[in-house]
This record gives structure tokens, sequence and C-alpha cells, in this order.
């Protein structure tokens, strides 16, 4: 599944792919210019997957909620207008404040048995939602207790965030049991890069990018402007490689039309 952080981002990950992942990392950037560390407010994230879901009818759409906004009444009523609006899954994680990205340093969690009281109501609350429980435990020893843990409640699937090695996924993959297992790649996070083909063997069953699409969009946009600003203002010549008006337009138009059927789902 492909990280997105705006409308925009989703167009033009729908011709490639059939799951988006609504990353926190990816919209605190992109709807408030901030770090991924606790600033999302959850009416923006359930107004955004909604502006999502009527664009995008067939694609899977799942939603990191951070530590569910904070107690577990706001994660549960979260989690219910999510799943009115149109969301496949949610990721429930055991940070607690300040929360951080899972591939940083100076994260902290809750006490294990707050986080099961939390998941088991957000679990209660939800109707057909799938509910991936994340632990963001660093030391070892304790990685493989919440992994364990996790394994043993109704959560669909499960993810260690921020897994630092090949072993270590051998390790998680073991103490789990049968249940399905997240691996979640971000460039320059402490987790290893991984085929798809890799990942299987080890026992993945599914993987999100994070950030592709944001990073791409920052190395994009710097170079486009500073190749402006070298040309004195003259943009680039109109290729039938580059993008224009009509390109442009293509994509956005195909939103109205993928709503209304007119387009094939991953088109």
């Amino acid at each position: 599944m492909i990280g997105i952080f705006d409308m925009f981002s989703a167009s033009v990950a729908a011709r490639h792919y059939d799951g988006m992942f609504v990353s926190g990392f990816g919209f605190a950037a992109s709807h408030y210019g901030l770090p991924d560390i606790g600033f999302i407010a959850w009416p923006d994230i359930v107004a955004f997957v909604q502006r999502l879901r009527l664009a995008f009818p067939q694609q899977h759409l799942l939603v990191d909620i951070d530590d569910g906004y904070v107690d577990p009444e706001t994660a549960c009523h979260v989690v219910q207008q999510l799943e009115n609006g149109g969301a496949s899954g949610v990721i429930l994680e055991d940070q607690q404040r300040p929360r951080r990205c899972g591939h940083v340093d100076g994260k902290q969690v809750l006490a294990l048995d707050q986080y099961l009281e939390k998941l088991d109501m957000v679990l209660k609350a939800r109707r057909d939602l799938v509910v991936v429980a994340r632990t963001d435990a660093t030391e070892e020893e304790e990685i493989l207790r919440r992994a364990k843990a996790l394994a043993a409640t109704d959560a669909d699937v499960i993810l260690v965030d921020g897994v630092r090695s090949i072993d270590w996924i051998h390790k998680v993959r073991r103490v789990i049991g049968d249940k399905p297992l997240l691996f979640n790649q971000i460039a320059g996070g402490k987790s290893p890069r991984l085929s798809l083909t890799e990942l299987q063997e080890l026992g993945i069953d599914v993987a999100i990018y994070s950030t592709p699409c944001l990073f791409a969009a920052q190395t994009a946009i710097d170079g486009a402007l500073s190749e402006l600003r070298a040309a004195d203002g003259r943009l680039p010549e109109h290729t039938p490689a580059s993008v224009g008006v009509a390109e442009c337009l293509s994509l956005l138009e195909r939103n109205i039309s993928r709503h209304h059927g007119r387009v094939p789902a991953g088109a």
C-alpha cells in the first residue's frame, strides 16, 4: 500500500496501486506543514478520508490514527467515524505523548495493559474495519513481549514499527504465530530496504510504503524551482514526456469519472 499525503498524490498513486495508506507523516507535512509529532487533529483526518473515498470508491484505504488521539473514548469515536466514511482499516499504535514517527529516536510507549485496554475498546467499536495493532517498543525483549501480546488479541494484523533487521523480522514472525504481519518501509528509516519478493519470503503479509510520494514531491519541486531560477524564469519546453495543463487535467478528471463509475478500478 502506497502512502499518500493529499488528494493530488492519491490521484497519481491510483494509477499504479489499488491500496492507499493515509500516512500520518505525510498528512502532518501536507496539511499542517509540521513534523509527525502529534499535531494531527482527528476531524481533519476523517474529512480527508471522506474526500478520498468519494474520489476513489474502489481503493483500499488504510489510515494511520497514531495513538487514537490520546484517550480510548476518542479512539473509538474516530474509528467509527472513519469506518462510516469509507476507511478500510486503521493502524493504532502504543506510543504515549509526545509521540514520534516510528522510525526516529525518542519514542515512548504506554504501559502494555493501558494499550491493550484501548485496543480492546477499539476492536469492540468497529464493525468490519481491519485493525492493525502496532507497537513502537525499541528494547528487544519488550518488542517480543508486546508482539506476542498483540497477537493474542482480536486485532487483524500486527505491526512492529522501525524493526531494524531481517533477523528481527524472523523473531517477530515466530512469536506472533499465524497472525498476519505488516511491514512499514520508509526511505532513510530504521528498517532494511527489501523487495516484495523478499518480504513474502520472510512471512510478511502486508507492506506499506509511507513516504515515496511525499519525498518524490519534495525532490521534484525543489529541482523544478532550482531550474526555473537558473533559467531566469523561463519555463522548460513542454514535451510529450512532461506534464502540462492537458496532462494534469486528464489526471484530475478521472476522479470525477471514477466517482460516477466511468473509470475502471486502478485507472
